[in-house]
């Protein structure tokens, strides 16, 4: 072992260690590495860099602003509402489905495209239905990296495998398209089995305040405030009666912020005291529940358990609340919110209103206004963000910050356009990835689908230093004969193993590589050794480079894959938390690559 060897194994450990106790952010240890290896002599100052202009670091960016775009229309929501309404109030449900969707894409394109052109659903997914998105993006993103074992074309170490198939000068028969498919399928349903069981024990719930958003911590701070609920009129109901008339807000301290009135098929989102209720409407309303449910009792309604009729439109990602605070030149001061028709004039719900250390939760539209008067209101956040874009001077200032955004559905077509641009030169005309993928990033950004300035912010630029730190670590162990080393010592000391033990080791040894090394470089440095070694040991050389292709996705362990470091940041995840899912995962990926390959492929 060189000199240079013993070093690079030093600053990988440096690295792992940094990783495991979080010291400083991942993105740290990246640039760590980008600084560190050219200093040390390990590869040259030019390569310092490379990795933040390699592919996989820009096909991260691009794809990371297709779907930013493809949320910014709209188009997210239409893919997360088939899930949300099959799935019903099942977590479980929700993780197969969604993991199960992305999975299945991967196997046709590459993992790291799926998982980013998934992540806003599924992040919508998790808020819609209040569940911890930790819960839900670790086994996507995981199962997004398994589906490229399905297919020969679905991860970048498979598509290799038939070029670097050559023994003794000669090609050895190709792989076809789904020689692998059953492996594939069974690493599936395998990770996701494990996550629907052991789920609750290692994902993490995030429980703080960003993961709940700004309309629930406002519903924990009003105390008459509790959920949005939804109730059904049922067609026996004595009406019609007005809002008015029933005196809901006045006897329930329970506000009405839509109906959906069933004979007009109309949903109206800023109904009024005189607005009619009949029987068969759906009334969405914000209150405690213990009111709204002795208003069920009293009125003969049915309370639902979620929403339904406004599952869409009030959702989480669609609508909710923020607190405004009257403004000293506003034109609301000493008017009533009924004299200058509030509803009407905002298109917002006003559901308390503070006067000094009053709360007002009925009769709030008949007091009038002072300055310092802070509203709370409930609407549609496109609606929120027109209101706080007015110029100034403005009638209202807002006090705390808004979700949501405005979206733009007439782009909803140029977003899908792009998309099928970027995956038609994946597909048909073999355009490099990065290019592909950035071509469609700026055709929506010329299209305006997104403004430029909203394509730079989606970027999460973590993800980015990581990745591009860890390519030059890659390259430390190329070319310092660190990786190649190893891998020979290991294959050195296994003699004459039968064909199943000795798959089993190249599954363990490129596993390892992985983690360290990128999934291409592993399977270029380790499939003509293993091809030989199966030789040697009277085994079948296209099975042992099956299984290093295969096994160059079993990669959990660390945030070292492009998909974990993507869904890293936005799941809250930590170092351990993958050591401790994609331990037993990687584990587990072994077990059943080896047990498909013994049962049904016949290697003994």
């Amino acid at each position: 072992m060189t000199p240079e060897m013993i070093l690079t194994l030093v600053i990988l450990a440096f690295a792992v260690v940094l990783f495991i106790f979080e010291w400083v952010r991942v993105d740290v240890v990246g640039i760590i590495m980008m600084v560190l290896l050219p200093l040390t002599g390990l590869i040259p100052a030019k390569d310092a860099f490379v990795g933040l202009s390699s592919n996989a670091v820009v096909s991260i960016i691009a794809v990371i602003i297709i779907g930013a775009g493809l949320d910014k229309t709209g188009v997210m929501n239409q893919v997360a509402g088939p899930i949300v309404k099959f799935a019903g109030n099942s977590e479980n449900r929700v993780i197969s489905l969604i993991s199960g969707t992305v999975g299945v894409i991967s196997s046709m394109m590459q993992n790291i495209g799926a998982a980013a052109l998934f992540l806003p659903a599924a992040q919508r997914i998790a808020k819609r239905m209040d569940i911890p998105v930790s819960r839900i993006l670790m086994p996507m993103g995981f199962c997004a990296i398994i589906g490229g074992t399905i297919t020969l074309v679905g991860a970048s170490p498979t598509i290799l495998l038939n070029d670097l198939m050559i023994l003794g000068g000669k090609k050895l028969e190709p792989f076809g398209l789904f020689t692998q498919t059953p492996i594939g399928i069974c690493l599936l349903a395998a990770a996701i089995l494990y996550f629907l069981v052991f789920g609750k024990l290692i994902l993490p719930a995030a429980k703080g305040e960003a993961d709940r958003g700004v309309t629930a911590a406002l519903m924990g701070v009003y105390n008459a405030l509790e959920s949005t609920f939804e109730l059904h009129v049922p067609d026996d109901f004595t009406g019609p009666k007005t809002l008015a008339e029933m005196d809901i807000r006045g006897k329930y301290l329970v506000t009405v912020v839509a109906v959906n009135h069933a004979q007009k098929r109309d949903k109206n989102l800023v109904p009024h005291s005189f607005d009619n209720i009949i029987g068969g409407d759906d009334i969405a309303v914000v209150g405690r529940e213990d009111n709204v449910r002795r208003l069920a009792a009293d009125m003969g309604w049915e309370v639902r358990p979620g929403l339904e009729m406004f599952a869409e439109i009030l959702a989480r990602t669609s609508a909710g609340m923020a607190e405004t605070v009257v403004s000293p030149r506003s034109e609301l001061i000493g008017k009533t919110m009924s004299e200058v028709n509030f509803k009407d004039l905002y298109n917002l719900n006003p559901l308390a209103l503070i006067k000094g250390r009053r709360v007002f939760y009925s009769g709030l539209t008949h007091i009038p206004l002072s300055m310092g008067d802070t509203l709370l209101l409930f609407g549609p956040w496109d609606r929120l963000h027109i209101l706080k874009n007015q110029p100034q001077p403005r009638s209202l200032t807002f006090a705390t910050p808004l979700e949501g955004e405005i979206l733009r559905p007439e782009k909803a077509k140029l977003a899908i356009l792009w998309l099928a641009v970027s995956l038609a030169q994946i597909i048909f005309l073999k355009v490099p990835l990065a290019v592909a993928l950035m071509s469609g990033a700026l055709g929506m950004v010329i299209t305006r689908v997104l403004t430029i300035d909203e394509a730079y912010r989606s970027v999460d630029w973590m993800t980015v230093f990581l990745l591009a730190g860890l390519i030059p670590l890659g390259m430390a162990f190329e070319r310092t004969g660190t990786a190649a080393f190893i891998a020979q010592g290991i294959l050195g000391i296994l003699g004459s193993p039968s064909p199943i033990v000795l798959l089993a080791v190249v599954g363990v040894l490129t596993s390892f590589f992985t983690l360290v090394i990128s999934n291409v470089g592993a399977t270029v440095l380790l499939v003509p050794l293993c091809m030989n070694m199966a030789v040697m040991a009277g085994g079948d050389p296209r099975m042992a480079a099956l299984v290093v292709g295969l096994s160059a996705s079993n990669t959990f362990v660390l945030p070292t894959h492009q998909v974990n470091a993507l869904v890293m940041r936005p799941g809250g995840y930590r170092t351990t938390d993958y050591a401790k899912a994609g331990s037993v995962m990687t584990l587990l990926f072994l077990a059943v690559e080896l047990a498909i390959l013994y049962f049904f492929y016949g290697v003994q």
